[in-house]
């Protein structure tokens, strides 16, 4: 099979590039530009483009398909030579269908933990001997690459983005792959620049439930009244599973989940870590793992890439950092540290970097999310704001949204960097979070100053 990627140094991109050359696929690619690490993988399997740029040539009517990433453009040259030749074009969620339409196809979405429940999943069923392919968003720690493509596995394990699945798709991702067994962790409102208001949010993922195949499986957090009311008005033929918080004890900074009369010492934490090991453990035992055998191996799990990873610790202090931006993240990230060391002060700070979080109309809906932290931080590159051609608004505007008159704003990353560099980090925790990278700042310099 032939296949061109137009849009080739994305996220998921490259590793399904990575992934189909891996399965014996002679893969080309595109892109304007292509930063780290998309590159260095891409030409460690010798399929890095020699130029950036796009190049209508590339694309023939030997191709067996074309790949279309959600960064390229409707007009971009190579995307339009494609639909000229008559070429058959996937998004990139459409080929993931394409790969796995003959095997049993696990979903997981939600607004949130969607990432923690694939890597949870993936992890145990690597741990159990378990054949299977996945999709995940993140890096993690035993997988070379975040896509997994073979011939032979039986199953495919899916993160369920839903976000848009290309520029000429409007379907959100997770409506293409026709789950049989499906995840919803819960729905908050986000992705306010496709989806205008919370009911043609929640819409979304009604037809996601609405797209799992007869007989097929819906497992989903009752401790989300939206995500109950949603379900309660399904009429489908599928089996609804519910899931909610485990018997759990937290001593010494350590949570340990209580299950059969036994005691699991995790080495993760949070509710929310918690909700989503439930979640877990009700997929893989849809795949034949016990749940004696799940929380044997769950105990080994040290988490995704970027969610509550540590950055540093010594004896009296930690510094993490998380992918939290949404409102309903960074309440369960807060809330997680501060009930895993309740003695310590908790430094919070958050970047807005996503177009949803900056958003002004979308604002409010953070009010009162950083309330459990001892210190809040809100910060927004000033550059960000020019990026995304947005109006600036000054601090006073982001501490009324939050609720928080004690909140601390910067826009400019050197200040921020000089003011988190003087603090007392003894007997705290410092929280970093964001989808972005806090405007260049070096983490590791930051806790090599702090520690």
């Amino acid at each position: 099979m032939k296949v061109h990627f137009i849009a080739i140094g994305g996220s998921a991109m490259h590793n399904l590039a990575i992934a189909l050359h891996k399965k014996g696929f002679e893969v080309t690619g595109s892109d304007d530009v292509l930063f780290e690490p998309s590159a260095s993988r891409l030409a460690k399997y010798g399929i890095l483009p020699a130029h950036e740029g796009w190049y209508p040539e590339k694309i023939t009517p030997e191709l067996d398909a074309v790949i279309l990433g959600m960064h390229a453009r409707i007009d971009n040259p190579e995307l339009l030579k494609a639909q000229e030749l008559g070429v058959k074009i996937y998004s990139y969620p459409d080929y993931i269908y394409e790969q796995s339409k003959d095997k049993l196809r696990v979903v997981i979405g939600g607004s949130h933990g969607k990432t923690t429940i694939t890597s949870m999943i993936l992890h145990v069923l690597q741990e159990a001997g378990k054949k299977f392919d996945y999709l995940v968003g993140a890096q993690l720690e035993g997988f070379e690459t975040m896509v997994g493509l073979t011939h032979d596995a039986p199953v495919m394990i899916i993160e369920g983005d839903e976000y848009l699945a290309s520029p000429i798709d409007r379907r959100p991702k997770f409506h293409i792959y026709k789950a049989d067994i499906g995840v919803i962790s819960g729905i908050a409102w986000d992705h306010i620049n496709v989806f205008p208001t919370f009911d043609n949010y929640i819409d979304q993922f009604r037809i996601f439930a609405e797209t799992i195949q007869p007989k097929g499986k819906l497992i989903y957090s009752q401790t989300d009244e939206v995500l109950n009311k949603m379900v309660e008005g399904l009429d489908i033929d599928i089996e609804k599973l519910p899931y909610s918080l485990p018997e759990y004890t937290i001593y010494n900074g350590v949570t340990s989940i209580i299950a059969n009369g036994k005691k699991y010492q995790l080495e993760v934490f949070g509710q929310h870590n918690l909700l989503n090991m439930q979640a877990a453990r009700l997929v893989c035992e849809g795949l034949g793992i016990s749940n004696a055998d799940f929380y044997h191996h769950i105990t080994t799990f040290k988490g995704a890439a970027r969610r509550l990873e540590v950055v540093g610790r010594n004896d009296n202090a930690t510094i993490f950092k998380d992918f939290a931006h949404s409102p309903s993240k960074l309440t369960a990230t807060i809330n997680a540290v501060k009930a895993q060391f309740p003695d310590r002060k908790l430094i919070a700070c958050i970047e807005l970097h996503t177009f949803s979080s900056l958003n002004k109309d979308f604002l409010n809906e953070y009010a009162g999310t950083m309330n459990k932290a001892d210190e809040a931080i809100v910060f927004i590159d000033r550059k960000t704001f020019e990026q995304k051609k947005i109006e600036p608004y000054p601090a006073e505007a982001v501490k009324n949204a939050f609720a928080n008159k004690n909140l601390l704003f910067f826009n400019e990353p050197a200040e921020l960097l000089k003011y988190l560099e003087a603090i007392n980090i003894s007997n705290s925790n410092l929280l970093m979070m964001s989808s972005g990278n806090f405007g260049g700042i070096n983490l590791i310099g930051l806790k090599n100053n702090l520690l």
